[in-house]
């Protein structure tokens, strides 16, 4: 639902059904205005991509730069650039390239990519609504959501204001509440556990790396109404 595209794209390109009706909500606009891109002026993108090179010096002035000064191609670029960079895919961190592999940012790796992005376009709904806004309107018998906040303890790491604290436990009130079935993704910490508490939990370990230093252990959430989970990609 907000622009973790590492996590949020890599559902929704992954898929190979294609329900009546699939909506996605982003509500800062960089996922929205890259798809937009990808959609009317792919050859553009990849022309303005073509020359670019794996830099710091470019991560961190293109992270520092304000997308409202940039014309719509050139911040779907910057956009790009930064999230396959950067550490986690937060495109306001840190530059995540590691000794131990080469960099993500990979014109050639990334045109399957982008092409199965700009073949799965048709006939979906782009919102920018906030989250508790965006549930009740959709929510049907029929409606499945996936949820992808950011972590607990990071509630800033999509936009300041965006998200906060305490929206963690609205979000539980709520989805307690919906007629629909959901999958949200979250760090496994002991306050998400408390507040999603009746809710059925599977964990999945996972290592994170970054520019410097092992890889360290972490686990995350896979938090669904009921158990088995739905399985997104049929």
């Amino acid at each position: 639902m907000w622009s973790r595209l590492s996590a949020w794209g890599g559902v929704f390109l992954r898929r190979h059904f294609q329900p009546r009706l699939e909506v996605a909500n982003d509500l800062n606009g960089e996922i929205i205005n890259l798809f937009r891109i990808l959609q009317r002026h792919y050859p553009q993108l990849i022309e303005m991509m073509r020359f670019q090179i794996t830099s710091r010096r470019e991560f961190e002035r293109l992270r520092d730069q304000p997308p409202q000064y940039l014309t719509d191609l050139e911040r779907a670029a910057r956009f790009l650039y930064l999230q396959r960079l950067a550490f986690g895919g937060q495109v306001k961190g840190v530059f995540g390239v590691a000794p131990t592999s080469g960099p993500r940012f990979s014109l050639s790796r990334m045109g399957p990519i982008l092409d199965a992005a700009h073949e799965r376009l048709e006939g979906v709904v782009f919102e920018s609504l906030d989250w508790a806004e965006l549930i009740p309107r959709y929510d049907t018998p029929e409606t499945l959501f996936y949820l992808d906040p950011p972590y607990w303890g990071g509630e800033n790491d999509y936009g300041k204001l965006m998200f906060e604290r305490g929206d963690f436990q609205r979000m539980a009130d709520i989805l307690r509440g919906i007629e629909g079935r959901f999958i949200l993704s979250i760090n496994d910490v002991p306050e998400i556990r408390e507040i999603f508490a009746g809710f059925h939990f599977d964990e999945a370990r996972l290592k994170y790396t970054a520019s410097a230093g092992a890889a360290t252990d972490a686990s995350e959430l896979i938090i669904t109404d009921s158990a088995p989970p739905v399985d997104l990609f049929a």
